[in-house]
């Protein structure tokens, strides 16, 4: 029976990104860790099944020309070995209980700062104008990069939501669809890596990654479907609201 459940989860939330594009981790770490799942199993598990669930999406966008490989490459230099680096000092600890305070207030911080991101993002785009040479944008993406890197390894948030901020605020010419197939490009190998990681931590519920898998896989593409009959706004609000409620909740309760 909690198979079952686990299944209608990710179906849940695989239309919810689906139709609104906002990151799976940002959904689906909460939603784990009302079901009951520790921190980092539930944590290390979703980083499993973003990695696997947006492949396909990487392949679609790169065929049809969508990915800057300049912009993932230096965003990726700065997030791969950040979050490798992130997976050996929590290897330090003895036990997983050890972390799990720093699993759950870094949660806290990165659902507030991505509620906050999805709410005003077109707006931070819009009166933020850095007006830097594609030289300068190239290293602050790096260093976009080094933050992401640390934050999704060790919340599984951020990936998509934040990095697609990033690269609409330093790269304020390149188009919509080129962000977003950039930001996934950029966003599978490190949800992929991190999710490696946590797994030679032993912080993997197999039954559980299969049923997300199950459930989540065929309605994001239903979600995509119907995105355009969907009043996208209003979801992207309540959305952001659940988000930071259970920010706040994380971080300081």
């Amino acid at each position: 029976m909690d198979f079952l459940w686990y299944i209608l989860a990710g179906a849940g939330v695989g239309l919810a990104v689906g139709i609104t594009g906002v990151g799976g981790g940002s959904l689906m770490t909460p939603l784990l860790l009302l079901f009951g799942f520790p921190p980092h199993i539930a944590i290390g598990t979703d980083l499993m099944y973003a990695g696997i669930a947006k492949s396909t999406g990487v392949v679609m966008h790169a065929k049809r020309g969508n990915v800057n490989w300049k912009v993932v490459t230096a965003m990726a230099s700065g997030s791969i070995p950040a979050s490798l680096i992130t997976i050996w000092l929590l290897s330090q600890f003895e036990k997983p209980d050890h972390y799990q305070e720093i699993l759950t207030s870094s949660l806290g911080l990165m659902l507030i700062i991505t509620a906050i991101v999805i709410l005003f993002r077109a707006k931070i785009s819009a009166n933020l104008n850095l007006n830097m040479s594609s030289n300068q944008s190239s290293k602050l993406i790096f260093i976009c990069g080094l933050f992401l890197g640390i934050f999704v390894t060790l919340t599984s948030v951020g990936a998509g939501a934040l990095g697609t901020a990033f690269m609409m605020i330093l790269f304020p010419l390149m188009r919509a669809k080129n962000i977003v197939g950039t930001d996934l490009a950029h966003a599978v190998p490190l949800t992929l890596v991190a999710g490696v990681g946590h797994l030679f931590l032993g912080n993997i519920d197999y039954g559980l990654l299969v049923a997300l898998l199950i459930g989540s896989i065929p309605t994001i593409y239903i979600g995509t479907r119907i995105a355009g009959h969907v009043p996208n706004h209003i979801l992207q609000m309540v959305l952001s609201t659940a988000l930071l409620s259970f920010g706040v909740k994380y971080l300081f309760f």
